[in-house]
């Protein structure tokens, strides 16, 4: 990417992750984040859940690396927050499709705010998802 591509309303990246139970299984053994509502359809309906969620962690972790995927190797990311709005409900056969779109919200001389939306479906499940990477970083 070059400077110039940096310029507000730019998108950056867009990607769709499918996800499926395998998944979730394959993140909670590198988290160590073993809770039942993201394997058993039981217990997340004992606790009144829609069905086996997403990890939180793991919804975030996509929607940064498709940022990161897109951003020059030197590229540094000094800040990354999200507020979660819904949850991700992975159903056991057609699984779950994340779909993520990156654009440049602000820029100045010291970073470049990069604002993602992450759908499941229809539905916005993160808000507020900012990242930031350092300007110089970019080459700008």
């Amino acid at each position: 990417m070059t400077a110039q591509t940096f310029e507000v309303g730019t998108v950056v990246a867009e990607r769709s992750v499918h996800l499926t139970r395998d998944s979730l299984v394959r993140y909670a053994g590198a988290s160590g984040d073993f809770n039942p509502i993201h394997y058993r359809d039981d217990v997340a309906a004992e606790v009144g859940l829609p069905g086996v969620l997403a990890h939180g962690m793991l919804t975030m972790g996509i929607a940064s690396s498709v940022v990161v995927a897109a951003l020059p190797g030197a590229a540094r990311v000094v800040d990354y927050g999200v507020r979660f709005a819904r949850p991700v409900v992975v159903d056991p056969v057609t699984g779950a499709e994340l779909t993520v779109t990156a654009k440049v919200g602000a820029a100045d001389e010291s970073a470049v705010r990069i604002d993602l939306t992450v759908k499941h479906g229809d539905t916005t499940v993160l808000v507020k998802a900012q990242l930031r990477v350092a300007a110089d970083s970019l080459g700008r």
